[in-house]
């Protein structure tokens, strides 16, 4: 929510008045464009924590061995911290892309909630998670629309678990090719 209110006060007016106007758009900031900015910003806090847990787990013996036979600092961390967190890494990333996916408040204030498929990054959106919490108080009147938002939860469902397939893929592929 932090992040949708720092997009509708910064993002939204910075696209509507320097960005599309310079590209030759007529906009009211309110875009996809604005959408991807704020949730580009907002997964970052989440990978960064995560990877200081991960960095912390490392145990300090490794570090030290690296060091007392004669390694750099920048050499200690690119082949031995990297090699060792490289799957928490990528699990770092994928957690936090994920949580991001699922993402409603913030994508309701910067995309516009115009029902209409976007043509171009500077046209206002409707995303998945923004229909279903838009939308979800009036299935109780219309059964079909019921079935309707759950199917459209199912769909984001399923992005999100080939998002962990694919994941799990390059983590196999990132763990194989450190042995």
């Amino acid at each position: 929510m932090i992040f949708g209110v720092w997009g509708l006060i910064l993002i939204v007016p910075f696209i509507s008045d320097y960005i599309a106007p310079m590209l030759g758009v007529h906009t009211s900031g309110h875009t996809v464009l604005a959408g991807g900015i704020v949730l580009a910003v907002s997964v970052f806090p989440v990978i960064i924590q995560l990877l200081v847990e991960l960095f912390k787990a490392i145990p300090t013996e490794l570090r030290e061995a690296s060091l007392s036979l004669g390694a750099t600092k920048w050499q200690t961390i690119k082949w031995v911290m990297l090699r060792k967190a490289g799957p928490g890494v990528v699990s770092a990333v994928v957690i936090a892309f994920c949580r991001v996916f699922g993402e409603t408040m913030s994508v309701i204030l910067v995309t516009g909630n115009v029902a209409v498929v976007p043509g171009s990054l500077f046209d206002p959106a409707y995303p998945l998670p923004s229909l279903i919490a838009n939308n979800y108080g009036e299935t109780m009147s219309i059964p079909i629309y019921d079935s309707a938002l759950m199917f459209v939860a199912l769909i984001l469902f399923v992005i999100v678990f080939v998002f962990n397939l694919v994941a799990r893929y390059i983590l196999r592929l990132v763990e194989i090719s450190s042995i």
